[in-house]
């Protein structure tokens, strides 16, 4: 097997607009080497490989669709060139179409989103690269998220009045509540926590930010038997800020985002925080 990996895929998408399946062949043809990856793209004829070579797609939209009973829900993240193709009727309305396709098919992950048949005889990667031709731009789709399995939220935020959502919330609870639901979803687009709770930050993440505030620590030279203190203290902050439920509450500072649940008596289960490009 060539020696590639998940990175060097995306990579190659974004340098070319391939599909991810095209990406895969090239790299194990070239080997793994990316250049060599691309010029295999151009010489079989990629539509559009020439051209898109370079660009970055990091313009787009967000777009989410929720059921009406709000049991299910699905974002997707549509990226292309620029803000003028974003905004524009057509360029949406293969988002709203790819969201509708994730809600009804519900894909384990990317790749199998990207090798479905969303329509008879075309699979999610034609569908896309259809797009890149017909809207003249790199269009990639490269993340989503689907949650089925209590009560469903969206939130979807405008960076600018005209243009379509560039982050989009969505929230998944144990129980309805839809103000609750919604206030969180808004916290959560503005102060972009990366977990829900301490318990999910990985273990070698805390061991490095619990080095990192060692270090800095001796290096401001603070006495030693007051290290275990400040260190510990240091990384107790590192969770108020990365989890979700340890931050103020963005409608209360006075109250974490666990003590609004708590008095709300709901759970929050997960969240998916999707920002266009990043």
């Amino acid at each position: 097997m060539a020696n590639y990996t998940a990175a060097d895929v995306k990579k190659l998408r974004e340098l070319t607009g391939a599909g991810m399946m095209d990406c895969k062949k090239a790299l194990d043809e070239a080997d793994g080497n990316v250049d060599k990856a691309v010029e295999a793209l151009r010489i079989k004829g990629q539509k559009g490989v020439a051209k898109r070579e370079g660009r970055s797609a990091e313009n787009g939209a967000v777009v989410s669709l929720i059921a009406d009973d709000n049991t299910s829900g699905v974002l997707v993240e549509l990226k292309c060139e620029t803000d003028f193709v974003a905004k524009g009727d057509k360029f949406q309305a293969v988002a709203n179409q790819l969201a509708a396709h994730v809600a009804a098919t519900a894909p384990a992950d990317l790749e199998a989103l990207l090798a479905s048949e969303i329509e008879a005889g075309k699979t999610v990667q034609a569908f896309v690269d259809e797009a890149n031709a017909n809207l003249g731009e790199k269009i990639v789709l490269d993340r989503f998220a689907q949650y089925a399995d209590g009560f469903v939220f969206a939130y979807m935020h405008r960076t600018m009045p005209d243009l379509p959502p560039q982050i989009g919330v969505l929230v998944e609870f144990d129980k309805a509540d839809a103000a609750v639901a919604k206030g969180v979803a808004q916290h959560i687009a503005a102060f972009a926590p990366k977990y829900l709770t301490r318990e999910d930050v990985p273990a070698e993440v805390v061991e490095t930010e619990r080095r990192v505030a060692e270090e800095t620590t001796r290096a401001e030279g603070k006495p030693e038997a007051a290290l275990p203190k400040i260190v510990e203290g240091r990384v107790n902050g590192f969770f108020k800020d990365a989890t979700l439920l340890g931050q103020p509450y963005a409608l209360d500072n006075k109250k974490s985002v666990q003590q609004i649940l708590d008095e709300a008596g709901v759970t929050l289960k997960r969240f998916s925080r999707i920002k266009v490009g990043i």
